[in-house]
């Protein structure tokens, strides 16, 4: 078998290898069916039966009640920061508010503004994205259509501990990098909706969960593939939906609830690897410079600076040749970025901590540290 090395990409991004190998096996001929997941039609009875499992292992990850309709889109996030408002700006004469607290969210937001009247609640940018706001800065219109937050920030390595207080007004989250991550309390979301690639398999797939008293106020003037309704009516069967994307989706459901123990499991192993992390940046301040202030630390996308460019690339390329691959952080943010999603093994997550280690030893000094 090939060796596999240790990828910290922020996505496509890992896949747990129990998945793989199920995938490798099953590639050629699904048992009982005699051909390909990547063959076989999505009328035919063996992808409605894994569309309905994959529907089911949600509902069960996730704690999702009745009165709720789970959608498998194609587009990922970034169609879905358009596909929301023009549902349900339009149609509403409201406007909608966003809780801007990194890249995506902004992405989000200007997206929006082309739909309808959207502002920004509160924006993080004048701090570049380290933080969180209080509940005190959130300027909130309670005739609001919805108020739309990003969970999880995978560029600044920001983080909601849970999800903010918005009153009665509309919850809509995009959760795409720390979906499936950890549990959430479903009934406070009016929409969520995530991209799979990060935790829930790869990309070309986006579930969106969305309350069925929220679909009544969605636009019905639409073009057919942008209308949630619509799709909602064909159990996402409109079109031809991504079909091998929704059976890797399905064997990480099984994976998580069959070798995780659910996702309260999954968020305490994830704890606990985004600790060996955050313990080295914070035992070596004069050296590492975490982007996320300490309360809003993202447990999926741990970022960093060191002292000086050229030591960054030499960590990256250093790094590599450990085994441990895409570690460069994002142009905006630059320095380092650890994503290490679900299916990142703790061995990976302790072997870059002692890497870490080993780097700073030996130029912490030259560094000018202390």
């Amino acid at each position: 078998m090939v060796e596999r090395v240790y990828n910290f990409s922020p996505g496509p991004a890992v896949l747990p290898l129990a998945v793989l190998q199920q995938a490798q096996r099953d590639l050629v001929a699904l048992p009982g069916v005699g051909m390909s997941v990547l063959e076989i039609s999505h009328r035919s009875k063996a992808f409605e039966a894994m569309l309905a499992e994959a529907k089911s292992l949600l509902a069960e990850l996730l704690g999702i009640p009745a009165g709720y309709q789970v959608l498998f889109l194609q587009g990922g996030s970034s169609l879905q920061f358009t596909m929301l408002p023009m549902n349900f700006l339009g149609a509403s004469g409201k406007g909608a508010d966003y809780i801007v607290t990194g890249t995506w969210g902004g992405k989000a937001l200007e997206s929006a503004q082309r739909e309808g009247k959207v502002r920004a609640a509160w924006d993080g940018k004048a701090e570049n994205y380290s933080r969180l706001p209080s509940s005190g800065e959130l300027k909130l219109d309670p005739g609001a259509a919805y108020v739309h937050f990003t969970s999880n920030e995978t560029i600044q390595g920001v983080e909601f501990p849970g999800e903010p207080d918005v009153g009665r007004i509309p919850l809509v989250c995009d959760a795409s990098s720390d979906f499936l991550s950890r549990p959430v309390d479903m009934p406070r979301y009016s929409l969520l909706y995530a991209c799979a690639q990060k935790n829930a398999g790869i990309a070309g797939v986006t579930v969106v969960i969305v309350r069925d008293e929220m679909l009544k106020r969605a636009n019905d003037k639409l073009p057919p593939m942008l209308d949630y309704r619509l799709q909602a009516k064909n159990d996402s069967l409109y079109n031809t939906p991504p079909v091998f994307g929704v059976y890797i989706l399905m064997l990480i459901g099984r994976w998580l609830r069959d070798e995780i123990g659910g996702l309260a499991n999954m968020a305490k192993i994830n704890q606990e690897k985004a600790q060996l992390l955050y313990d080295v940046l914070d035992e070596n301040g004069d050296f590492f410079t975490p982007h996320a202030r300490p309360d809003c630390r993202s447990n999926m996308n741990v970022t960093w600076r060191l002292p000086s460019e050229e030591l960054e690339q030499a960590f990256i390329k250093q790094a590599q040749a450990r085994g441990l691959f895409d570690l460069k952080g994002h142009r905006s943010v630059g320095g380092i970025r650890a994503s290490i999603y679900n299916a990142m093994p703790t061995e990976g997550v302790r072997k870059l901590r002692d890497f870490m280690l080993e780097f700073h030893a030996a130029h912490a000094a030259k560094a000018g540290a202390r």
